[in-house]
C-alpha cells in the first residue's frame, strides 16, 4: 500500500506542471520516466527504512538477552536474513511505486488533451486507498479518504509551483 501511495504522490508532484499548465502535455515516454524515478527513489527509501528497523530489532534482542558480545546477531545468519528480507520488501514496494505512478500518468499520456483526467484518477485512487486503509485499521474510512485526497491536491499544487518537469 505504501508503494502505491508513494508512487501516485511522486507522479503528481513531478508531473504537476505538465498536468496543470496549457503548454506541452505529458507523453507516455515521459510518464514511464517519471514512474521509473518513483521506482528508484521508493526502493532506496524503503530499503534503508526497513533494514534500519530490522537491525534495530536485532540490537534490542541482543541487549535484552544480555549477550556479552555485541553485533553477533547482525553479523551472523540473522543479519543475512534481515538483509534479504529488506531487499525483497524494497523490491515489492518499488514495483508498487512504479505501478502507482502509472495510475495518473497513463491517462495523461493516452488522453493528452484531458489533463484533468490524470488529476482526477490520481486523487480518486488515493481516496479509495485511504478508505481501504481506514477500514483495515478500524479507523474512519471517510477521514482517511479525505486525508489522502487532500495530500494529492497539496502535492499537485506544490509540484505545479515548483515546475520540476516543465
Amino acid at each position: 500500500m505504501l508503494g502505491l501511495i508513494d508512487g501516485i504522490l511522486t507522479a503528481l508532484a513531478l508531473a504537476a506542471a505538465r498536468l496543470t499548465n496549457a503548454g506541452e502535455g505529458l507523453t507516455i515516454g515521459l510518464g514511464l520516466r517519471i514512474a521509473s524515478v518513483a521506482l528508484v527513489s521508493g526502493a532506496l527509501a524503503f530499503f534503508v527504512a526497513r533494514y534500519a528497523e530490522l537491525r534495530g530489532e536485532l540490537r534490542n534482542a541482543e541487549r535484552q538477552l544480555n549477550l556479552a558480545a555485541r553485533g553477533r546477531f547482525v553479523t551472523g545468519k540473522l543479519g543475512t536474513a534481515i538483509l534479504r528480507e529488506s531487499l525483497a520488501s524494497a523490491a515489492v514496494s518499488s514495483a508498487a511505486a512504479f505501478c502507482g505512478a502509472l495510475v495518473p500518468l497513463l491517462p495523461a499520456g493516452l488522453f493528452p488533451h484531458e489533463r484533468w483526467l490524470a488529476l482526477a484518477v490520481g486523487t480518486t485512487t488515493l481516496a479509495a486507498l485511504g478508505a481501504g486503509l481506514g477500514y483495515a485499521l478500524n479507523g474512519n474510512p471517510w477521514r482517511w479518504a479525505l486525508a489522502l485526497a487532500a495530500a494529492a491536491v497539496i502535492v499537485t499544487i506544490i509540484g505545479a509551483f515548483l515546475k520540476v518537469v516543465a
